[in-house]
């Protein structure tokens, strides 16, 4: 992983994964249990960051502050694949699918779910349990029980890769015999 301090700025990170290929800049702090992509830049140049415990940044995802502001991402959050959240806040147990923008003071409710490819304007907030979509995003329906059992269990095994990944990835140095 790519880790850099700025301007006196020293990232905090929990026992936690951070693919070698991630890069985490400046005023960032990340909990325990927390799994970052490949890919997954996490700048706080400007702003603050903080990914809370057992959260999941998945691959080539985006996530950076306004100068004086902060990103905020609660426990149990999952950024899909090549999302932005940018001075937003996404609240715990929270799903921002695959392609979404949060952005600038937006906020994501607790259990709430961005679906992919959604762009969060500016202020709008996605009330707890709702499931929002679009470009702007709009609230299109709720979250029921059957589901959050659902997506604690697909939680739970994304937690295991924090683990799993400091154990079992090894970099092949020499790919040149698979190609």
């Amino acid at each position: 992983m790519s880790v850099y301090s700025f301007e006196g700025q020293v990232p905090e990170i929990g026992k936690s994964y951070i693919f070698p290929n991630a890069t985490v800049i400046g005023n960032v702090r990340i909990g325990d249990g927390v799994w970052i992509g490949p890919g997954a830049v996490l700048r706080g140049d400007y702003g603050r960051i903080e990914v809370g415990s057992f959260s999941a940044i998945e691959d080539n995802c985006v996530v950076h502050a306004r100068p004086g502001e902060k990103t905020v991402i609660e426990e149990h959050a999952t950024i899909g694949h090549l999302s932005v959240i940018h001075t937003g806040h996404v609240r715990k147990w929270a799903v921002v699918g695959m392609g979404a923008t949060v952005s600038d003071f937006a906020a994501v409710g607790e259990w709430a779910v961005v679906g992919e490819g959604a762009v969060v304007r500016n202020r709008f907030e996605i009330p707890d349990e709702s499931i929002a979509v679009g470009v702007p995003a709009k609230v299109v329906g709720k979250i029921d029980e059957e589901y959050k059992t659902l997506w604690t269990s697909y939680k739970n095994n994304y937690n295991t890769f924090v683990d799993r990944y400091r154990k079992n990835m090894i970099e092949m140095k020499d790919s040149s015999k698979y190609l």
